[in-house]
């Protein structure tokens, strides 16, 4: 009953900051139907600011708390309203998503060059409340620390306080009609951006609050830590069916408790214990969403007066005629053997690493094409089919000697049947919770396989050699980069049959017309399940590859879910419905922060981060990338030209 006890007053405090986080996702849900991730990043800002300004600039608690919580908080949650979510009601729950991962990426890394916050490191935070660490004794044998009793405290406040307003104020009534139909509010006579706007406030506040009351647990003050507290708040606002702010408080509190308990009564050095005990959010997560009925085919909830936008442009390969077509097929093939000839002629050791990796990344992103693209899924567990691939090649070749480019090929195969044993139960959901079931089985995969000796996370990796084929020897830079190009090749291949095969034809038909697709026959189920495979098997694929060139898997330095968000948001902003989109993205990963920001401009490579998240949130317009978005309008205006000269030609003659 001791232990009991024990674990139950451990896990109220960091519950109740789960807790805060849920009740924001519930907040901005049930006002502006925005499942904001943002709340991530306003968490970190809040949190680095205020060890910023009170710990390095010794400021008065108060006063920092004002500044990061009290002011600096709510004016991010009003920019995201005014400026991107209040013009995104008529989108997608999709592109809404993507704009907040952009925003995840975006806010972190613009905060960190404004402040210079990593020019040190961030250790020795402290909580809201002097000497919070000062412990008491509850019943004169259970310890807690000031800090925990503000914790609890705090998130206690905020669920009674946001309630009466939701049930009893004048502005909860306006706050919840908003996200019905913010134009139905206005008829009514109420002012439905004053409400959003109240909501995002409110909200974030929380997540400000969350951050700077979370901190301390850490060791220093880093985005991915709040990320993944993010990810823990989100399966409590799922537990609230995104809409109870009770039950998102007691969601969060629950995930605390349930935490500290595992700790408590697993074996401390089983693998189980260090396995599930941080991954148990995750897996409550993903069996929330599959499991619960209620998110089963849900769809977002859509304004009756919400604005029909026309669909996006067709692609420019469906809109030039045959000359533009065959003019930019060889000026394609000119470019290409441009950049082998530099690549393989006079590049030095450094360019043609990068050269060599971007090529492999080009690869992974295709399957970004096929999951987004062509089914549009999105799929935040990117980085772990590529890992499958990258740690199936590894342990094929070290302890089965088997040959590393059959390795590979094993490595895709699995990675392929694992993203169809995943697509299964998923496939039905609608594209938010698909998302983020995707997104919990990447952390689970994180949290478990990352840490034991399969993943390479206890010891050291083993060596995972290059191929010998008959005379040819693959340890050669030049000669792997040829295999490299030889397989993108193939592929790129590959996914063009895809694409004007059954598949592509009937995951076409799905986006113009899911009903009439159905009425004529069409599986949707079987159609997304097919691609998601293939999808997963590309990653993998360009996973193992990825090992090839490295010599081991670097886990933590390439293939964490964090760094797969990234990923998706390059291909997001540069292209996903086509090839060169991919390739564009795979070169603009390796040498964007590199090469053009760091030796070029002389600009630190987080700069990188800013870029692609700004284009993250162009996705809702235009959702095809911004290079093919111009490419096409520049097509577009020149085939004009070419069709209104024919005509005066025609009429003169």
């Amino acid at each position: 009953m001791d232990q009991f006890i024990q674990a139950l007053v451990q896990g109220l405090p960091v519950g109740s900051v789960y807790a805060l986080i849920a009740l924001g996702f519930v907040l901005t849900y049930k006002t502006s139907g925005v499942f904001n991730l943002a709340f991530g990043a306003q968490a970190y800002v809040a949190a680095a600011l205020y060890f910023e300004l009170h710990v390095r600039q010794e400021w008065p608690i108060w006063l920092a708390l004002l500044v990061a919580v009290g002011i600096v908080s709510p004016l991010i949650g009003v920019a995201f309203e005014l400026v991107l979510f209040r013009h995104l009601r008529g989108a997608s729950g999709v592109a809404k998503l993507v704009t907040s991962l952009g925003l995840l990426i975006l806010v972190p890394a613009l905060f960190k060059i404004v402040s210079d916050f990593e020019r040190e490191p961030s250790f020795g935070a402290v909580g809201i409340v002097p000497d919070g660490r000062y412990v008491y004794q509850l019943f004169g044998r259970y310890p807690i620390t000031r800090d925990e009793l503000i914790q609890i405290g705090v998130a206690v406040l905020a669920g009674v306080v946001l309630t009466i307003v939701f049930k009893f104020t004048a502005i909860g009534l306006r706050m919840r009609a908003v996200v019905e139909s913010a134009r139905m509010t206005e008829l009514a006579g109420s002012n439905s951006g004053a409400g959003s706007i109240v909501a995002w406030v409110m909200a974030s506040v929380l997540a400000g609050l969350a951050g700077v009351l979370l901190q301390p647990r850490y060791s220093n003050v880093t985005e991915v830590n709040f990320f993944g507290l993010v990810v823990v708040a989100i399966t409590a606002a799922a537990l609230a069916g995104l809409t109870s702010l009770p039950r998102a408080l007691f969601g969060g509190v629950l995930l605390g408790i349930l935490g500290t308990m595992l700790a408590t009564y697993l074996p401390k050095d089983s693998i189980i214990s260090q396995g599930l005990q941080p991954s148990l959010p995750f897996v409550v997560l993903f069996l929330v969403v599959v499991l619960w009925p209620g998110f089963r085919n849900q769809r977002a909830v859509t304004a009756p007066l919400a604005t029909v936008e026309p669909p996006p442009p067709a692609l420019a390969a469906d809109v030039r005629g045959p000359g533009l077509t065959m003019a930019t097929h060889i000026f394609g093939g000119v470019v290409a053997v441009l950049a082998a000839g530099w690549a393989f002629g006079f590049a030095n050791d450094t360019y043609l690493l990068l050269t060599t990796e971007a090529v492999i990344f080009s690869t992974i992103f295709l399957s970004v094409t096929v999951f987004t693209g062509f089914a549009g899924q999105i799929c935040l567990s990117l980085a772990t089919f590529t890992a499958i691939g990258a740690f199936t090649t590894m342990q094929l070749a070290e302890r089965f000697e088997v040959s590393v480019l059959v390795g590979t090929l094993v490595g895709a195969v699995i990675a392929s049947i694992v993203g169809m044993l995943l697509a299964l139960p998923l496939i039905r959901l609608g594209g938010i919770w698909f998302a983020l079931a995707t997104l919990a089985f990447a952390l689970f995969f994180d949290s478990v396989v990352g840490r034991v000796e399969w993943g390479g996370g206890i010891v050291p990796t083993p060596k995972v050699p290059r191929p010998l084929i008959g005379p040819v020897d693959f340890a050669s830079d030049k000669a792997f980069l040829a295999l490299c190009i030889v397989v993108l090749v193939i592929v790129s291949f590959l996914v063009i049959r895809v694409r004007e095969g059954t598949t592509g034809r009937y995951l076409a038909a799905l986006s113009s017309s899911e009903t009439a697709a159905k009425s004529i026959g069409i599986d949707p189920a079987r159609a997304r399940v097919v691609a998601f495979a293939i999808g997963a098997g590309i990653a993998g694929l360009g996973g193992g590859m990825l090992a090839l060139r490295q010599g081991r898997v670097n886990y933590d330095g390439f293939l964490k879910p964090f760094q797969g968000l990234f990923w998706l948001l390059i291909v997001v902003t540069l292209g996903t419905r086509t090839i060169e989109g991919a390739v564009q993205a795979g070169f603009g990963f390796r040498f964007i922060s590199e090469v053009v920001l760091k030796k070029w401009l002389g600009l630190d490579p987080t700069w990188a981060f800013v870029m692609f998240g700004l284009g993250a949130l162009t996705f809702a317009r235009p959702p095809e990338g911004i290079l093919e978005y111009q490419k096409t309008r520049s097509l577009n205006r020149i085939q004009r030209r070419i069709d209104r000269r024919r005509r005066q030609e025609a009429r003169s003659s």
